[in-house]
């Protein structure tokens, strides 16, 4: 039986160069998403001259920011981190519903990875949980899928 030719991305990060965009707000959280982030990506082979990080001051600004850079030219992949944690309020509702919309349109109008490493918990703890604490650290494994993509997207013939 004859096989599809499948076509998957590579975790080495060497040459690549990427954008980490991320929010101040909740910095206790978001401050270990980017050190989870720029740890993997190192780990991977970039070197620390082609790993840029873009500070925000909230979550729903991520977007504006990460749009700015991937129509740049200057990078691989945008790396978007930060963390939204339900309050008593709906706004919770509208700021990940935003930002998921927001990330998800700069990545399909560019034509470029933009990884969406938001954190969206119900509870500070399950935000701890997921910054390196017990369920592992989400900005580590949005640069592992940063990487892949970045990796996939030179064997789609983007670019070309």
């Amino acid at each position: 039986m004859e096989e599809f030719k499948t076509h998957e991305g590579h975790l080495n990060a060497e040459g690549k160069r990427f954008a980490v965009v991320a929010s101040r707000y909740n910095e206790i959280i978001t401050s270990r998403l980017i050190s989870g982030a720029e740890d993997c990506l190192r780990r991977h082979g970039a070197r620390v001259a082609d790993i840029e990080v873009f500070r925000v001051p909230g979550a729903f600004e991520i977007s504006l920011v990460a749009g700015n850079a991937a129509g740049s030219g200057r990078f691989d992949a945008v790396v978007c981190l930060g963390t939204v944690i339900r309050g008593q309020t709906p706004h919770f509702d509208f700021v990940a519903s935003e930002v998921a919309r927001g990330i998800g349109r700069v990545s399909s109008e560019t034509g470029l990875p933009v990884i969406f490493g938001v954190v969206t918990t119900d509870t500070i703890e399950q935000a701890l949980d997921r910054a390196g604490g017990r369920t592992g650290n989400r900005g580590a494994e949005a640069a592992l899928a940063a990487i892949e993509m970045a990796t996939l997207m030179e064997k789609t013939g983007a670019g070309e």
